[in-house]
C-alpha cells in the first residue's frame, strides 16, 4: 500500500485543484456579473441624475410664471430663456414654452397673444369640437418651425393630451409623455424623437379657478441620454429606454455601439424608473469594453499550477517516503537515534505543511490578481524567492532564528541590487523567530516591489530609509519598524487594494498580531510596522 502513496497523493491533489478550477471560474462569472450590475447602476444613477436636473429647469419656468401670475411678455420670456445659457448647461433640450388653457369659444384671447407677442394673424389650430383648447402661446428658442407651431392646439394629439391631463389631475407635478415627434406637427421635414413634459400654471387666487395654462419643456432623447452616459468616464455597456414595458414602439433610446455577445443574455441588467409620471424600463448590455475583476483565464491558470502542484506534491511525499524508511532503519540501531529521527520527521512533515498551504494561497491570489501567464509567472517567481531568502537564513541557524538587518538588506538586494548604501538601514540588534522572518521577509519584499515599480525609491540616492527600535520590557516588548520612500510628485492612496497590500495585511496583522499604518504626503509614503516581540 506504501509503494502507491506518492500515486495517490497525485490523484487526490490533481482531483482537488482541478475541483478549485471549477470553483474559482463560477467564482470568476459571479463576479463579473456582480461588478456589471454595479456599471449598471452607476449608469442609472447618471440617467436619473441628469433627467431630474433638467426637469428642474421645468420647475424653474413654472416659478417663473407662478411669480408672475401667468403675465409674461414675449420679451420676458426671451430675456429668461437667454439667461438660462441653454446650450451649455441643458443638452437634449428643444425648448420650453407655454400653453393658454382657453374654452372653446374664447380662441379671440389666443388670438390677441399671438398678435401681440409675435405679429401673427392666427387662431387655434386645428379645429376642435373639445370644451377646453391648449394652443401655444409662448416658445423658445424661436425659429423658423417654432413659429410655425405657434397656436398649435395640443388637445388635439392623443399622446400630448394625455400628459396633459395627468398634469392636470396631478397636483401641479411634472407629467410626461411617451415617446413623440418633435416638429412633425409643422410639416418638418426631418423630426427628432422627443418627449414633452408638462406642469400645470393655478389661477391668482391659488387654484380655486381653473388654471390658466401649462408650461411645458421638449426634449430631443437622442441628445439626453447621451448627455448623462457620454461624460467621463465612459461605461462599458449599452443601454436601451423604453417608455413602459420594452417594445419597439415604446423606444426612447439605444445606443449606438453595439453589445459584447460573448455574454450572452445572463448579462442584460434591467432596471426601472419613474420620470415625471411615467415608468421607464432600462436594459443595460456589457460591450467589449467591459473587463470583469479576474480574468478569464484564471481557472486556466489555475487548473494547470494545481496538476504542476499535484506532481511536486507527489515527489515531495516519495522523497518523504524514502526518509522515513531510512529513519526506520535508523531506529533498529539506537532509541536515541530512533527519537532524534522521528522528531526530524514530524518537523519536516510540519514545514512541507505549512509552506504548500502558504504556497497555494499565495499561488491562488497571485493568479485572482494577474492579467495573463507572463504576470503571473513573475509576480509568483519574486514572492517565492523571498521566501526563500527568509528559509535560506534560518537553516543557516542551528536555532533557526535569523538577524533583522540582515533579513532585509538581503529583501532590498533582490529587488534594488547588492549595492546598498549603508544609511539604507539602520536599528540594534534584533534576532526574529522563524514565523515572524517569513512574515517580515515576504512585507520587505512587497514594500521593495511596490517602490520600485509605483513610486521614485531609488537606494543609490537615498530615497529609502528603514529603521527600527524595540520599546517595552518582558511580554509586553514591541519591534517598531519605520519605512520611508521619498516621491517628489507625491502619493495617493490607491483606489483598488492589490494583492500584495492583502499579503502584508495578512503577514502583520494576522500572523504576527501586529499593526500596520500607512501614511500617503506629498513628500512620500511613510509605512510603520508595530509587532509583539518578548523576551
Amino acid at each position: 500500500m506504501k509503494r502507491y502513496f506518492p500515486s495517490l497523493i497525485f490523484t487526490a491533489v490533481t482531483l482537488v485543484g482541478l475541483a478549485m478550477a471549477g470553483l474559482v471560474y463560477f467564482a470568476t462569472v459571479e463576479a463579473a456579473r456582480i461588478k456589471f450590475q454595479a456599471v449598471a447602476d452607476d449608469a442609472l444613477n447618471r440617467i436619473e441624475g441628469r433627467v431630474e436636473f433638467d426637469l428642474s429647469l421645468l420647475r424653474a419656468t413654472q416659478a417663473m410664471f407662478l411669480s408672475q401670475r401667468g403675465a409674461i411678455s414675449r420679451d420676458q420670456f426671451r430675456t429668461f430663456f437667454g439667461a438660462l445659457d441653454v446650450t451649455r448647461n441643458f443638452s437634449g433640450l428643444s425648448g420650453i414654452g407655454l400653453l393658454r388653457l382657453v374654452r372653446r369659444g374664447e380662441e379671440a384671447q389666443v388670438s390677441h397673444e399671438l398678435k401681440q407677442g409675435y405679429g401673427i394673424d392666427r387662431t387655434p389650430f386645428p379645429p376642435s369640437d373639445r370644451a377646453w383648447l391648449a394652443p401655444i402661446v409662448l416658445f423658445e428658442p424661436m425659429d423658423r418651425v417654432g413659429l410655425d407651431a405657434m397656436g398649435y392646439d395640443m388637445f388635439t394629439d392623443d399622446a400630448r393630451r394625455a400628459a396633459i391631463d395627468a398634469a392636470m389631475a396631478g397636483g401641479g407635478e411634472p407629467r410626461a409623455t411617451g415617446p413623440v415627434l418633435l416638429g412633425a406637427i409643422t410639416g418638418n421635414a426631418s423630426p427628432q424623437s422627443g418627449i414633452l413634459v408638462f406642469a400645470r400654471l393655478d389661477g391668482a387666487d391659488g387654484g380655486a379657478a381653473p388654471p390658466t395654462g401649462l408650461v411645458y419643456v421638449a426634449f430631443r432623447t437622442a441628445e439626453l441620454f447621451q448627455a448623462a452616459l457620454g461624460k467621463g468616464p465612459l461605461l462599458p455597456l449599452t443601454a436601451e429606454v423604453f417608455d413602459g414595458a420594452p417594445a419597439d414602439a415604446g423606444l426612447l433610446f439605444q445606443t449606438a455601439t453595439p453589445p459584447d455577445a460573448s455574454w450572452g443574455d445572463d448579462f442584460v441588467v434591467r432596471r426601472e424608473t419613474t420620470v415625471a409620471g411615467r415608468a421607464w424600463t432600462i436594459l443595460f448590455r456589457p460591450t467589449t469594453a467591459f473587463e470583469p475583476p479576474s480574468p478569464r483565464a484564471a481557472p486556466i491558470m489555475l487548473g494547470i499550477f494545481g496538476l504542476v502542484l499535484a506532481a511536486a506534491i507527489a515527489l515531495v511525499a516519495r522523497y518523504q517516503q524514502r526518509a522515513y524508511e531510512t529513519a526506520a532503519k535508523l531506529h533498529k540501531t539506537t532509541e536515541k537515534s530512533l527519537l532524534e529521527k522521528d522528531l526530524m520527521l514530524q518537523e519536516m512533515k510540519h514545514r512541507i505543511k505549512n509552506s504548500i498551504a502558504r504556497v497555494l494561497a499565495m499561488a491562488r491570489q497571485t493568479a485572482a490578481n494577474s492579467r495573463d501567464i507572463d504576470e503571473f509567472s513573475a509576480s509568483f517567481s519574486a514572492r517565492l524567492q523571498a521566501m526563500a531568502a527568509s528559509q535560506d537564513m534560518l537553516t543557516r541557524s542551528r536555532w533557526q532564528r535569523a538577524d533583522l538587518g540582515e533579513l532585509l538588506r538581503i529583501e532590498l538586494a533582490q529587488v534594488f541590487g547588492k549595492d546598498l548604501p549603508d544609511d539604507a538601514v539602520a536599528g540594534p540588534p534584533v534576532e526574529l523567530d522563524e514565523t515572524t522572518t517569513q512574515a517580515l521577509g515576504l512585507t520587505f519584499h512587497e514594500l521593495a516591489t511596490n517602490a520600485l515599480k509605483y513610486g521614485e525609491a531609488d537606494i543609490s540616492g537615498g530615497d529609502l530609509k528603514v529603521d527600527w527600535r524595540v520599546q517595552g520590557q518582558g511580554a509586553d516588548r514591541r519591534l517598531v519598524l519605520n519605512w520611508r520612500e521619498k516621491n517628489g510628485k507625491g502619493v495617493e492612496a490607491p483606489q483598488r487594494t492589490g494583492f500584495g497590500t492583502k499579503l502584508i495585511d495578512m503577514n502583520i496583522r494576522r500572523e504576527l498580531g501586529g499593526r500596520i499604518d500607512r501614511r500617503y504626503a506629498g513628500e512620500g509614503l511613510t509605512v510603520e510596522i508595530d509587532i509583539p516581540h518578548p523576551d
